[in-house]
Formats: C-alpha cells, structure tokens, sequence
C-alpha cells in the first residue's frame, strides 16, 4: 500500500487518507496552507498518495492562463520539491503547481485509476 502524505504544513491537524470514489475540494486551514478535505468536515485535512489520479473542476481563471489548462481537468497528485510548500498536482501537459497557488475552493474527485481512465465512470452497452 502506498503511504499517503499531507505537507508538512498540515501535521497539525486531524488526517485521514483519500478513499476511491469521494469528492474534495481544497480549503484554506487556520494556518494558512492549502489541503484537501471532504466537503462539510472542514477540520481533517484528506491525505493523499503520489501519484494519485484526481479528477478537478473549478480551477481558477488565473490558474488556467498561468499553466494553460481549462477550468475542468484530470491531474495526478505530486510532490513537489520547490518552495515551502510540497503537495501539488501535475497537469496532463507536464505543468504542475502546489496546491497553494491552485487555492481554496477547487473542487476534486478521486477515481480508481485499474477501473477507469476517465473521470467519470463509463457505461458499458451489452448487445
């Protein structure tokens, strides 16, 4: 099993590790870093395995003009090694950027990544 991770920015607050299937959205903790929790439990910070497939909406305008990305896209979650700040996600274009300047209120669905490569679940046709 993969060892999930927070930033370090997060330890000092109640975790828990994502789970298939869930919806997210990234909040702004006391602190000021920037995690992911699950709607109306705004007190854990949702824990995350690199390399994790997500699939995001909502992303903001400045962020889509700054990485060139549309407002809806699928990314694998990452560490990164630059700045203060560690957890980020990796866009399909190779642009990746913390979720810190993602910012709060982006919305995230984890999906499994051996059933579908697509965001939503696909419906197969039996003739």
């Amino acid at each position: 099993m993969e060892e999930t991770m927070c930033d370090y920015s997060l330890e000092t607050y109640r975790s828990r590790p994502a789970q298939v299937g869930e919806r997210y959205e990234t909040h702004r903790f006391p602190t000021s870093s920037i995690g992911f929790i699950a709607p109306g439990d705004p007190s854990t910070a949702v824990c995350m395995a690199c390399d994790t497939k997500l699939g995001l909406e909502d992303i903001p305008e400045k962020v889509q003009r700054a990485y060139f990305v549309s407002p809806k896209e699928e990314v694998v979650f990452s560490r990164l090694e630059k700045g203060p700040h560690h957890d980020g996600v990796r866009f399909a274009n190779g642009a990746e950027v913390t979720l810190q300047d993602l910012g709060p209120g982006v919305k995230g669905y984890l999906y499994d990544t051996l059933v579908s490569s697509s965001w939503y679940p696909e419906t197969v046709e039996t003739v």
